[in-house]
């Protein structure tokens, strides 16, 4: 059995724009299981131990719903999660085996501005730990560093929201920066598919997702993985 920490935002708005925000469903309820599911203890920890806000645009109706999400509503354990995770601040990270940071645009505003996430996340990479992340996640890789000094993406394979796909939400001048654009100035080697498409990837230990679409074969390849 491995020790899976998920590291949600808790930003509940975009900014000073008012408009709801939070973490995208399906990219933490498909992991939450596929961890679960396959016999690993999985901890949700938030900056501070805020309350995880679900992104209302990916709270859809139950026909819609992917069949995770449609289980994590009726899951009793899993909804107490989301009202009091645990802290970040309590955790010692080199004691598990891996991070995984959902996406939904939240991510955005608290995790990539925070620099004890990143001294977090670096922790994890430098102690051999698989990192992963789906969506807007990535976002909270902006300021991760390795004990060298070295972006975390420099030179790796990754993917995340694309700036397309930014676009095609009309959410490109609500967001502080451009993921994709942000990751490839880093120095990552960015792939991606078609707006929507299923895509994850895998350098060594770090994994990334590109849209909610991805967040099952993300959390795939870290089972793999361990």
């Amino acid at each position: 059995m491995a020790r899976i920490l998920i590291l949600s935002t808790a930003a509940d708005v975009l900014g000073d724009t008012g408009k709801p925000t939070g973490v995208w469903y399906e990219e933490l309820a498909s992991p939450y299981y596929a961890f679960l599911d396959a016999g690993h203890d999985v901890t949700l920890v938030t900056l501070g131990g805020k309350p995880v806000p679900i992104d209302p645009n990916s709270d859809v109706p139950a026909e819609e719903a992917p069949a995770s999400v449609t289980r994590f509503r009726a899951d009793a354990t899993a909804k107490a999660l989301l009202a009091k995770p645990g802290r970040l601040e309590d955790e010692d990270v080199t004691t598990y085996d891996a991070l995984y940071i959902p996406g939904g645009h939240g991510a955005m505003f608290d995790l990539a501005e925070s620099p004890f996430a990143a001294q977090v996340i670096g922790k994890a990479w430098d102690s051999g730990k698989i990192v992963a992340s789906v969506c807007h996640g990535p976002a909270a890789f902006a300021k991760v560093v390795d004990a060298n000094g070295v972006s975390i993406v420099k030179g790796r394979k990754v993917t995340a929201f694309t700036d397309s796909e930014e676009e095609a939400v009309g959410l490109t001048k609500e967001v502080p920066f451009l993921l994709e654009t942000t990751l490839r100035a880093l120095g990552a080697e960015f792939e991606c598919v078609g707006d929507w498409q299923p895509h994850a990837v895998a350098d060594g230990r770090l994994v990334t997702g590109q849209n909610p679409a991805s967040s099952d074969a993300a959390a795939q390849k870290v089972l793999a993985l361990l």
